[in-house]
């Protein structure tokens, strides 16, 4: 069985274009994987931060941790296990100021784990979660994949890659503000021509 894990990170709701972008690729993928799970995460109300007090819960062995400790570890956890548990990433990417979405990047840096998912253990840095497949649905206003002032699409698929997860593909609906039409219509022919 194929599992899938979406992830929105836009807080426009239902008038979020990368949301209906992470929705058909989903679509398809069901329809190509019949029996397909898939878990939804979305990261909209926030993500906690990492800091001291994260550090110190999720490097502590489960076994030794404080109540409070083991709170604060359960919600890593959870996105850690269910980002193991998938075959298929589909992330929304909407681009805010020309980056990544604050709630995603607290989301990537609740990822970011040694020993978990990335390792320094060979002397130079191994990603751990191989054999994964990304789908990223990227959206913006103004801001073109791949140009220079994009520091939202470059980051995703390094830390993807630093993850071990390397068939990273993206699906642009970029520079809405200058014809959203034609740019949607494009982004989702090429949704509709993505591999399943």
């Amino acid at each position: 069985m194929t599992h899938i894990l979406r992830v929105d990170a836009s807080i426009k709701a239902d008038a979020s274009v990368s949301r209906q972008l992470t929705s058909r690729i989903v679509n398809r993928l069901i329809a190509a994987h019949p029996g397909a799970q898939v878990v939804t995460r979305d990261l909209a109300n926030g993500v906690p931060q990492i800091d001291g007090e994260w550090l110190g819960a999720v490097y502590t062995p489960a076994e030794n941790r404080t109540p409070a400790q083991a709170a604060r570890a359960a919600i890593a956890d959870t996105y850690l296990e269910e980002v193991k548990a998938a075959d298929i990433l589909v992330i929304g990417l909407p681009v805010y100021n020309f980056g990544v979405p604050a709630q995603l990047k607290s989301w990537i840096d609740q990822l970011a784990r040694k020993g978990e998912t990335f390792s320094y253990a060979t002397g130079k840095p191994e990603g751990l979660l191989k054999g994964k497949r990304a789908i990223v649905a990227l959206s913006s206003d103004g801001t073109a994949i791949g140009s220079e002032i994009d520091f939202a699409s470059g980051y995703i698929r390094h830390m993807l890659n630093f993850f071990g997860i390397t068939d990273v593909e993206f699906v642009a609906a970029d520079k809405m503000a200058f014809g959203a039409d034609e740019t949607l219509a494009r982004a989702r022919a090429a949704v509709d021509a993505l591999a399943a």
